[in-house]
C-alpha cells in the first residue's frame, strides 16, 4: 500500500466520507455500505495497479452500470479524491467508476425501493464536479481523457459546453496516445 509515495486519503475525502451514513445505505454486494469508506481508503492508498486487485469499488457502488443507493454519495467521494493528488492506478479506477455511474441506471432492486432515479442523481452530482472531471482528463492518461470525455457527454446537459469539453478531452487522448506510440 502507501510506502511513502505521498498518495493517500486527503482531508477533503475524509470530510466527504464522514458526511454520509454508510451503514444506512444499500450496497451492490447485498450488504450495507458500511465497508465502503475503508475500500475507498485502500484504493486511494494504492501506488500500483496490483494494490487495487482485490479491494475495488466494482460490484459495490455499481455492478455493470447498475446503480445502488450507495452510488450517489460515492460520486461525491470520487470527485473529492480526484480534486487532489492520487496515484495513476487509483485515478484510473476512480475514473472507471465515474464512467460506469455516468452511463448507469438504477438496479432493479433499487427501483423496487422507489429509487429508480439513481442514474439522474449520479449525473447531477457529476455535473456539479464537471471541472474536476475535466481536470482529471486533462492531466491524466489517454484513457483518463477518453473516460472524462464520455463522462462529460453522458452527464452534461449544456450542449455547447459539453461538446467543447468532449472535443478537447478526445484531442488530449489522441495526442497522448500518439506520443506513447512514438516512444
Amino acid at each position: 500500500m502507501n510506502t511513502g509515495g505521498g498518495f493517500g486519503v486527503s482531508a477533503l475525502v475524509r470530510a466527504e466520507l464522514s458526511r454520509h451514513d454508510w451503514g444506512g445505505l444499500r450496497c451492490g454486494c447485498g450488504k450495507t455500505a458500511e465497508h465502503i469508506p475503508l475500500t475507498f481508503e485502500t484504493v486511494l492508498q494504492a501506488e500500483t495497479s496490483t494494490d487495487i486487485v482485490g479491494p475495488t469499488l466494482d460490484n459495490h457502488i455499481e455492478h455493470q452500470t447498475n446503480l445502488f443507493e450507495v452510488s450517489v454519495p460515492a460520486v461525491q467521494v470520487i470527485l473529492a479524491a480526484l480534486a487532489g493528488e492520487v496515484s495513476s492506478p487509483a485515478r484510473g479506477h476512480l475514473m472507471d467508476m465515474l464512467w460506469y455511474m455516468a452511463g448507469g441506471d438504477a438496479h432493479w432492486t433499487e427501483v423496487g425501493h422507489g429509487r429508480g432515479h439513481l442514474g439522474d442523481e449520479c449525473r447531477a452530482r457529476i455535473r456539479e464536479g464537471l471541472w474536476v472531471v475535466a481536470h482529471a482528463g486533462m492531466t491524466g492518461t489517454a484513457d483518463d481523457a477518453e473516460s472524462a470525455a464520455d463522462i462529460v457527454e453522458w452527464s452534461e446537459i449544456h450542449e455547447a459546453r459539453s461538446r467543447f469539453y468532449q472535443d478537447l478531452l478526445r484531442q488530449r487522448a489522441l495526442t497522448k496516445t500518439k506520443r506513447r506510440h512514438r516512444r
